[in-house]
């Protein structure tokens, strides 16, 4: 199955946060297995965001735009999502891993 269909899915199952409140508010408390950050978010936002995962040990993947993730949930652009169920967010890296994301890179961030 492709990241896309795993997130979209994750969503209908509410398996995710989505916005920067319910993000932090996921990491803040634990709960998040996964954060996938758009390339497209700033600087501070992403620096924010990817030190509350790394001092949560949550593994973080770059996807499309703030537009592409918004549209995978069927919501408005997001800066990122938290994917909160441990089975749904190994599913997703493994897609990752086996290339099956059709907007992800590797970002460098200043």
């Amino acid at each position: 199955m492709t990241v896309e269909r795993l997130i979209s899915l994750g969503q209908r199952a509410g398996k995710l946060a989505s916005g920067a409140f319910a993000v932090k508010s996921n990491l803040n408390r634990g709960k998040a297995r996964l954060l996938l950050i758009a390339n497209d978010t700033a600087t501070q936002s992403f620096q924010e965001l990817s030190g509350l995962a790394a001092a949560r040990g949550v593994p973080v993947l770059y996807y499309g735009s703030k537009d592409d993730l918004g549209r995978l949930i069927g919501k408005s652009p997001r800066t990122a999502l938290a994917i909160t169920d441990e089975h749904m967010a190994k599913g997703i890296l493994e897609a990752f891993e086996r290339g099956e994301a059709n907007r992800t890179e590797q970002k460098t961030w200043r």
